[in-house]
């Protein structure tokens, strides 16, 4: 791998000088720059287009994710690693969506901080791996809510039926399961087909099982004491 070119920024004088005192004693390494603001950062990417820029979130003023965000906007090939002391999961979050390819906190042993900046300047993304099961839930918060937006204007009734519909029941079958009339269950089927602007049943089995209704109604049921 060649030489990578990193620029440092935290408010602590002394943090900077640490990093580059442990960085600069590895040939992969040149330290091209040094910030202690957002703005100081932006001007120094402008400069001295680093390949790797890492920085701390707490910056005076401004953040270090608004730097990250600015810096991926004027070099977007420079890797962005927030090395921080908060295992904050909301501040997590709004650094992977600024662009960051890593997140690190800053009880990271030396050895493995080098192995870090040395994988993510190959292209990889890394994050802490305390951190991990964080993003895993709120990936999964993000695709429940998604399944809670799906089926949100249906009536109980409606849902029911669609589930019947991903079982592949007939509407007289659904009518005698549920009692009511074959003209009724009609009208349900297409309340439900334009509620989820789909076409026909077929879709609707689809589409009830890509967003699993099934665990859905269980585990609202749950959630209501039923």
């Amino acid at each position: 791998m060649s030489q990578l070119s990193l620029l440092l920024v935290d408010d602590h004088e002394v943090v900077r000088e640490g990093l580059r005192f442990l960085l600069q004693r590895h040939p992969q390494f040149s330290v091209v720059a040094e910030a202690a603001t957002v703005q100081e950062a932006v001007e120094a990417a402008k400069q001295f287009h680093p390949n790797v820029a890492v920085l701390d979130i707490r910056l005076p003023g401004r953040s270090g994710i608004e730097a990250c965000r600015e810096i991926k906007g004027i070099l977007p090939n420079c890797r962005v690693v927030m090395l921080t002391s908060y295992a904050d999961e909301d501040l997590l979050m709004e650094a992977i969506s600024a662009g960051a390819s890593g997140y690190i906190l800053k009880q990271i042993g030396s050895d493995a901080l080098v192995q870090a900046l040395e994988a993510v300047g190959r292209g990889e993304s890394l994050l802490d791996p305390s951190l991990v099961p964080v993003v895993f839930r709120k990936l999964r918060e993000v695709a429940q809510k998604g399944h809670d937006a799906a089926f949100a204007g249906l009536t109980e009734q409606e849902l029911h039926i669609l589930l019947f519909l991903c079982e592949g029941m007939t509407n007289r079958a659904i009518a005698q399961s549920l009692s009511l009339s074959e003209k009724t269950v009609r009208n349900y089927v297409s309340s439900i087909l334009s509620k989820l602007h789909l076409a026909n049943r077929a879709e609707a089995a689809a589409y009830a099982e890509r967003h699993h209704l099934r665990a859905w109604i269980e585990r609202e049921a749950m959630g209501n004491g039923q």
